[in-house]
């Protein structure tokens, strides 16, 4: 028996390994299976087989670059395989977005928030008809749908999917389990948004192929403060994390967080902290749940026209968020820092108090600063890093199914 349960459990491993190489690399013939996974031939051409009868895996041809020869076979997904749902949950909108088990973008939507409204029961019944209206939409069945990946900045429970704390709706929980389960038979993946930012940051990196890649970091910048860290082990396989960066205590100055602390980062470097200094109100001021992108813009024109106070404004957030960074760096390592979000349209008014800040990390003084990119794409990265972490999920599941039949 238990000869039988190590060798299932290698021919499992096995499967793991074709089908993240098929993730990572696109279609691929046996030969090239085999060289990246280090799987012999054979043990390649039985487990394809084995997932093309399941319906899991389609052979297909591909055109030999010369005119002569006869097509190469090469194995991919096969797209109706299952599907996923993916929702991101920001400060002004909601959006829903449906993909195939190829990774496939099927279809997407967009609500906008009621920003007067931070109940947590309207946003429910809404999400739930949302997610109806996507499967309606493209004629697919509730059972068709095996992950139903959700993100949001603020604290979760990935375990139990249940949003801790957040921005859109502070202390009030959301149970999405609860929400979901049982008329959804699908996985309920619930990630801090920047974590699946810091994810794909590190994928395209790595396909990239960046020298000495060990580690990425990604800082959103916006109404909230958020990090994600990636981390290659010896193994090359990816650890994800989001500490609650935004609102780690960063001085005392009295400045109040949307958390109710005081001092926090997001105090000063979020869009509401920005506003808050650049006016001259009162610190301990209850702080704005939303700050439109126009409000922002006139005070990041007006730094740059000169005025005294706006320059001063964005030059603190940077200081804020250097100084979080410096921590980071000793804590951890230096690693390469993206920044994305909508903040990073003020990068520029930020930059030197961001450097002032990381400077009083002596590692940063001895080993120089951190490499810093703007990628402003964050909506990109995000739905890149739900359908990394879904479809993974999705092979995992398809595995110990078939091992269970």
């Amino acid at each position: 028996m238990l000869t039988k349960s190590s060798t299932e459990l290698v021919r499992q491993q096995n499967s793991a390994l074709v089908l993240a190489s098929l993730r990572r690399h696109g279609p691929l013939a046996h030969t090239d299976i085999s060289q990246h996974t280090g799987l012999a031939s054979a043990t390649v051409s039985a487990i394809t087989a084995e997932l093309e009868k399941a319906d899991v895996l389609e052979r297909r041809e591909q055109q030999a670059a010369a005119t002569r020869g006869r097509p190469r076979v090469i194995f991919g997904q096969r797209r109706e395989a299952g599907y996923l749902i993916a929702v991101r949950i920001s400060s002004d909108m909601v959006q829903y977005s449906l993909a195939d088990y190829g990774g496939t973008l099927l279809d997407r939507f967009e609500e906008p928030r009621n920003h007067a409204d931070v109940s947590t029961e309207p946003f429910a019944a809404a999400f739930v008809a949302a997610l109806e209206r996507l499967v309606e939409r493209s004629q697919i069945r509730h059972d068709d749908v095996l992950v139903v990946s959700i993100s949001s900045k603020g604290l979760v429970d990935s375990a139990s999917a249940r949003l801790v704390w957040s921005p859109v709706f502070g202390a009030e929980q959301v149970d999405f389990a609860g929400l979901l389960q049982p008329a959804w038979r699908a996985k309920i993946l619930l990630s801090n948004e920047t974590l699946l930012v810091a994810h794909a940051m590190a994928s395209r990196m790595e396909k990239a192929r960046m020298n000495d890649l060990h580690a990425v970091a990604a800082l959103s910048l916006g109404h909230s403060i958020g990090l994600g860290i990636a981390r290659f082990d010896r193994m090359g396989e990816l650890t994800v994390t989001a500490p609650n960066f935004g609102h780690m205590l960063n001085s005392a100055d009295g400045k109040l967080c949307r958390c109710g602390a005081q001092g926090c980062i997001e105090a000063s470097a979020g869009f509401y902290g920005i506003l808050r200094t650049a006016f001259e109100v009162p610190p301990d001021t209850i702080p704005a749940k939303f700050v439109p992108l126009a409000e922002m813009d006139k005070i990041a024109l007006r730094a740059r026209q000169g005025h005294r106070m706006s320059e001063y404004a964005f030059r603190q957030a940077g200081l804020a968020l250097g100084q979080g960074l410096s921590r980071m760096v000793s804590l951890y390592e230096t690693m390469p820092i993206a920044i994305t979000g909508p903040g990073t349209r003020y990068f520029d008014l930020m930059q030197r108090g961001m450097e002032e800040g990381l400077l009083q990390s002596q590692q940063v003084r001895l080993f120089g600063a951190p490499p810093i990119s703007v990628v402003p794409e964050e909506a990109t990265l995000v739905l890149e890093g739900h359908l990394a972490r879904a479809l993974a999920e999705m092979d995992h599941d398809i595995i110990a199914a078939k091992a269970a039949q």
